[in-house]
């Protein structure tokens, strides 16, 4: 079976970092690929634009998603993902600095499968990242691919 890789959509460069350094001091070793708008994420996810020569075949175990992206909105990215076959069941979480109720409904209405709002303290987010990480790449269990 192949490494289980990490979409990690972020356009905030300081947040990217951040979440990459925390999976790394957590223990999780995978992957990560980065996706810094929503458009990028996209052409990711189905293999098109720059991302074009990618295989299909490595899709990503989980998908950390920002909601207030560049280009296209992170609920639009949950939502195209939610309409295709190819990437209905990929787990997605949505880590987000929104406080906004509305932006956890239309999350979930969407097929968000966790809404976790970004910590501003450094070390809370720290350890909500290495809890996430954990969780999703080493006890969730994803869907087979039919």
């Amino acid at each position: 079976m192949a490494e289980k890789l990490i979409l990690l959509v972020e356009d905030n460069p300081d947040d990217e970092d951040l979440t990459v350094r925390s999976l790394r001091k957590s223990g999780v070793a995978n992957e990560i690929a980065v996706a810094r708008d929503g458009s990028e994420a996209v052409d990711f996810l189905f293999c098109e634009g720059k991302h074009a020569g990618r295989s299909p075949e490595t899709m990503p175990a989980v998908v950390l998603l920002d909601l207030k992206l560049p280009k296209m909105s992170g609920i639009d990215v949950l939502k195209r993902m939610r309409a295709d076959p190819r990437t209905q069941y990929i787990p997605v979480v949505v880590l987000t600095s929104s406080s906004e109720d509305e932006d956890m409904v239309r999350s979930y209405e969407s097929g968000a499968n966790s809404y976790v709002r970004k910590p501003v303290n450094f070390d809370a987010f720290v350890q909500a990242v290495s809890q996430l990480g954990l969780y999703w790449m080493l006890l969730n269990e994803r869907a087979p691919r039919r």
